[in-house]
């Protein structure tokens, strides 16, 4: 066999076996860079979860809610967004029911003559959040005293192809819940003002008046009434209809958190309901 020849068969053996074993090299070496990758990721991702977790347990929630935004913002992809974003928001009402200065609120001295009333008219806020952003456990106050007083007004925007409502205060989210919308689309849609706001409300129902504490009742422990006669956002009855459109036009959510939302905000906020 002549030289060129030999050397041109060798070569096509070398093309045949080489460039296999090259490619699976190159594989085996990106899968082992991406796995390391992802090594990384998650432990960084676990040092932060760990380091916003010391913050918000020695109370530092301002601070913790800015590492879990940063995270987010440098990895909007991260695989756990939805868990890292509940985390904010429960800080958010934490930062909010405590005395924390934030840009929405602003320091008040009670003044002679003031009552919690006269202050959350005043300010457009609740009775209720200013007792739970300054721990007071009664409505009793003294000349002097230094309050903790949302300035800001909150708005709600309602999300029926979604099932969402959604708490906003200075174009911030401050919280998103999962609501129970109306059956056959027929949860009104618009602007509209929370005009009264009620604790264990009766339901004015085709029946008749149903008491708060019947079983047959279905609005749960709170109702916030909009400018449209017969629709509102109250609790429920009925917890495993959250998340889907079985209402009969109202915005229903659970109980604990109608709840925190009635202590919020106040007759007057604006709620905006979208399909």
């Amino acid at each position: 066999m002549k030289p060129y020849i030999r050397i041109a068969i060798y070569s096509t053996i070398a093309i045949v076996i080489v460039a296999p074993a090259f490619y699976l090299f190159r594989h085996i070496s990106s899968r082992n860079s991406v796995s390391a990758a992802n090594k990384a990721f998650s432990s960084q991702n676990a040092a932060l979860s760990k380091a916003a977790d010391e913050l918000e347990g020695r109370g530092d929630f301002i601070a913790a809610k800015e590492g879990y935004k940063k995270f987010l913002y440098e990895h909007p992809d991260t695989a756990n967004t939805d868990e890292l974003q509940n985390k904010i928001y429960a800080l958010n009402i934490k930062i909010l029911f405590s005395p924390i200065p934030t840009e929405s609120s602003q320091a008040y001295t009670v003044a002679p003559g003031d009552s919690l009333e006269k202050i959350a008219k005043k300010f457009s806020t609740t009775v209720e959040l200013i007792k739970r952003a300054n721990g007071l456990s009664s409505n009793i106050i003294r000349p002097n005293l230094k309050l903790k007083v949302q300035n800001k007004p909150f708005s709600i925007a309602v999300d029926k192809s979604l099932n969402t409502l959604t708490l906003i205060s200075e174009g911030e989210v401050i919280k998103v819940y999962r609501v129970s919308t109306g059956k056959d689309n027929c949860t009104p849609v618009g602007k509209f003002t929370i005009v009264n706001k009620l604790i264990d409300p009766p339901w004015y129902s085709a029946k008749g008046v149903i008491s708060s504490d019947s079983p047959e009742n279905v609005l749960g422990t709170r109702w916030m009434g909009i400018d449209r006669p017969g629709y509102g956002i109250h609790g429920t009855t009925d917890p495993a209809s959250i998340g889907s459109q079985k209402t009969e036009g109202c915005v229903r959510m659970y109980n604990n958190e109608v709840e925190e939302l009635y202590s919020i905000v106040p007759q007057g906020t604006e709620v905006t309901i979208i399909d």
